[in-house]
């Protein structure tokens, strides 16, 4: 991966269908600075009956007919990944059936993206994993045992696996986000660790890198006013657009670790907000000096302030006027 963070717009089926709908949002996610675009592939005679219950979120079309008229052929789908190549991005489909995963390999995709209803599709996890290529293994439908088989089963054939924390809900509340899930994820299976989104805002994406996601999925749309399942819980592309702005800034920090006792940055600034030791009454040479004649003042170039209690009850070794930086060679220093 060419950054430190894969970032992956999710475009599902926001495109509605419309070929030239996908082809734009792939030039979005890639002006955006996205480095994915992913689809989601739905061949419905393999993967839903007729009469399959439509989601709570989506009651616009049945299932069947919805996959059926938004779906591409072969060809369309080739020329969408060679699309999303040349505008230097990768191209990512969701399988949701053995048959897609071999329409994807056909197409030659790098990787591949199990949705949270396929976690337990153990066949199609079986499917994907012979292909030897990475995987990224959403969790938003499944409890620990089920997504403890579904990584027994990927690791068969590999190890190139991210785990991503995942809510299914549309859109997902902020306290149903989980990212304390991360931490354990990486726990139970020592591996790499992600973030699938949906949420309406990028909080909680940015917040899943700064605890250690390497991989962000947020839904990517031209507009929410648009119809479909996800465009109403999708990133619009300016706000889609901030979002890798604060991701690649997130992870800038996060590689640049910095050490409080280096101080060669500052040092300039420490000299002009910091305290030294002044006068202030006029202090006659042999005095010992008293706390009601000295005091504390920018810059920080004399005596530093902390010193104070140290430059009390010395003796001046010459004449000092008042209101002054103190040099350290006018104090014969106490023991």
């Amino acid at each position: 991966m060419k950054n430190s963070v894969y970032l992956i717009a999710e475009v599902g089926s926001v495109h509605d269908g419309s070929f030239g709908n996908a082809m734009c949002l792939i030039d979005v996610a890639a002006n955006a600075g996205a480095d994915a675009v992913k689809f989601q592939t739905h061949l419905p005679a393999a993967e839903t009956l007729r009469d399959a219950p439509m989601p709570p979120y989506f009651k616009g079309e049945p299932r069947f007919e919805y996959f059926a008229r938004t779906g591409f052929s072969p060809d369309q789908w080739k020329k969408l990944a060679v699309h999303a190549q040349s505008k230097g991005i990768d191209f990512l489909s969701s399988p949701f059936s053995i048959e897609a995963v071999e329409l994807l390999e056909e197409i030659g995709i790098g990787r591949y993206k199990i949705p949270s209803g396929e976690v337990s599709n153990l066949p199609l996890l079986e499917a994907v994993g012979r292909t030897g290529k990475p995987v990224l293994l959403s969790s938003g439908m499944s409890n620990w045992a089920e997504m403890d088989a579904a990584v027994k089963t990927i690791r068969k054939y590999h190890d190139q696996l991210c785990v991503m924390q995942c809510t299914t809900a549309y859109p997902c509340p902020p306290d149903k986000v989980g990212l304390n899930v991360l931490a354990e994820i990486r726990s139970k299976w020592g591996c790499e660790i992600g973030y699938s989104d949906h949420t309406l805002e990028n909080n909680a994406c940015l917040a899943a890198v700064a605890l250690g996601a390497t991989v962000i999925e947020k839904h990517l749309t031209f507009s929410r006013a648009m119809y479909g399942s996800d465009a109403r819980h999708s990133a619009e592309p300016a706000q889609f657009a901030a979002l890798v702005t604060g991701i690649r800034e997130i992870s800038a920090i996060l590689a640049s670790p910095v050490s409080k006792d280096d101080l060669d940055d500052v040092r300039e600034m420490k000299a002009i907000f910091e305290k030294s030791v002044v006068s202030v009454l006029p202090i006659s040479k042999g005095t010992t000096i008293t706390a009601d004649m000295v005091g504390v003042k920018k810059p920080g170039t004399g005596i530093p302030a902390a010193k104070l209690d140290l430059v009390i009850g010395s003796r001046v070794s010459m004449d000092i006027p008042a209101d002054v930086l103190i040099d350290e060679k006018a104090i014969e220093w106490r023991t």
